[in-house]
């Protein structure tokens, strides 16, 4: 997998967040976007996964030699960030279900399989709306890094965590993230250690 950004540009209003970012992103590596608040991370990453336009430039996707059109290449990524929300009337057990008519599972895993490797293997008939927010963190990290997909998205992947989830997380992250791409978006460093690649956005050019 490959994702090419030329020229990348986003405003919201008369206020550009970022102007004329190019970058190559590949298979088996991974990528962190830091920088402030503000800065465009979250942005950026809504871009690269085709849920937000870019104002200017463009982003091309290749797999396996070929040419992925954007309207398709949701099919080959998943991503969990904090602004996506969980079904929440579903239980454990219906999450997952519900989230395998549209992204298997990898490694041959169960849906008791995931719950057991979450610690949530006592929450499988709970309804969502009824978890805390560190286990509904831990269920969008679990669904993320469970699924058989080449790209993998993380935005502020330790948020609601407490220590012993951000452990978890740290614990995992190298695990699940190998043999694909990942890309993750963090301003802490205990988030992202791992990564080999890091582009500050708070010192790329925003234009005006």
């Amino acid at each position: 997998m490959v994702i090419e950004a030329t020229d990348l540009g986003r405003r919201f209003n008369r206020q550009w967040v970022f102007r004329r970012l190019s970058f190559r992103l590949e298979a088996d590596s991974s990528y962190v976007f830091t920088g402030p608040n503000g800065s465009g991370k979250s942005t950026l990453l809504q871009i690269l996964a085709g849920t937000l336009p870019a104002t200017e430039g463009r982003v091309a996707y290749r797999h396996g030699g070929k040419t992925i059109e954007p309207e398709d290449f949701y099919r080959h990524l998943v991503i969990a960030a904090p602004y996506l929300e969980l079904v929440e009337e579903l239980t454990l057990a219906e999450s997952f279900h519900f989230h395998t008519r549209f992204k298997r599972l990898r490694d041959g895993l169960t849906v008791r399989g995931c719950a057991e490797r979450l610690g949530l293997a006592g929450a499988l008939n709970k309804p969502v709306k009824h978890f805390s927010s560190g286990m509904k963190q831990r269920l969008k990290l679990g669904l993320a890094f469970f699924s058989d997909t080449p790209v993998l998205m993380l935005d502020e992947p330790t948020t609601n965590l407490d220590a012993q989830g951000a452990a978890w997380y740290r614990e995992h992250v190298p695990e699940y993230s190998r043999h694909r791409l990942l890309i993750l978006c963090s301003n802490q460093p205990q988030e992202y250690a791992f990564c080999g690649n890091v582009l500050d956005l708070g010192t790329a050019s925003n234009g005006s």
